[in-house]
Formats: C-alpha cells, sequence, structure tokens
C-alpha cells in the first residue's frame, strides 16, 4: 500500500514538473519563475501523497466467526471440525494423525463423513465448502 501511495505521488510529481517545464518553456519563458514551479511541484506531491494515503486506507476486516448453526445443522463434531480445519492448513492425512495422535484411518474415516455431510469428493471441495459456510476462515 505504500508503494502504491509513493507511485500515486511521483505520478502527480513528474505531472507536476511536465507542466512546469511546458509553462516554462513555451509561456513565460522567465527563468526567475523555475522556483516557483519547483515549489509547484513539491506542493502537488505533497498534495499526492496525502490523497493517495487518505484513498487507499482499509479498515482491518472483521474477526472470524464460525457459524454455528451450519456446524449444528450438518451434524459436524468437534474432531471433524478440527480435522476439516488441519485439512485447510493443507496437512496430509498422516499428519492429521499425527497431530490428532490417532491413526491414518481414523482420519479417512472422519474425512469420509465430512465430505458425505458436506455433500463433495474431494479435499479441495470440501475446503471451498467449508469456507463458504464460513465453517472456517
Amino acid at each position: 500500500m505504500k508503494r502504491t501511495i509513493a507511485l500515486y505521488a511521483l505520478g502527480l510529481a513528474l505531472a507536476a514538473m511536465a507542466l512546469s517545464w511546458l509553462e516554462f518553456k513555451y509561456v513565460t519563458r522567465v527563468h526567475a519563475g523555475e522556483i516557483y514551479l519547483l515549489l509547484i511541484a513539491a506542493a502537488f506531491t505533497g498534495l499526492g501523497a496525502w490523497a493517495g494515503s487518505r484513498l487507499t486506507r482499509k479498515s482491518a476486516p472483521p474477526a472470524f466467526e464460525i457459524n454455528r448453526a451450519a456446524l449444528a445443522s450438518l451434524g459436524i463434531t468437534g474432531r471433524e471440525h478440527e480435522t476439516l480445519a488441519a485439512l485447510a492448513e493443507g496437512l496430509s492425512n498422516k499428519e492429521i494423525a499425527r497431530r490428532f495422535n490417532v491413526s491414518p484411518n481414523t482420519v479417512k474415516t472422519q474425512l469420509s463423513s465430512l465430505y458425505d455431510k458436506l455433500e463433495v469428493s474431494r479435499r479441495t471441495q470440501a475446503i471451498q465448502k467449508a469456507r463458504a459456510l464460513a465453517l472456517i476462515p
């Protein structure tokens, strides 16, 4: 974001300098005005930086809140929800099994149950649907 603001400021400064040069070159042809033109360019730079920072300011996104109603309506248990979150982290079945101190077959059973409850057939579909339902961030 700071880079975008700096680029806007630079663009405005270059535009102001180009206008100053054109005015100096073709209209006034007075050398004493160069200092004023540089001050105008600096003012445009400051104005551009200020406008860029005001226009591109973004508020923090709201904190994630789990959709408890969807969890209840789908019948997803606490352990299945934890497994779903681990799945979203990109962990393999073996890594999930190690994390929860269960066998890989237990993880496969939990994932199969999750797939049925979410009505999906793949890991990626389960993650997408869980995010759409606000079950995981």
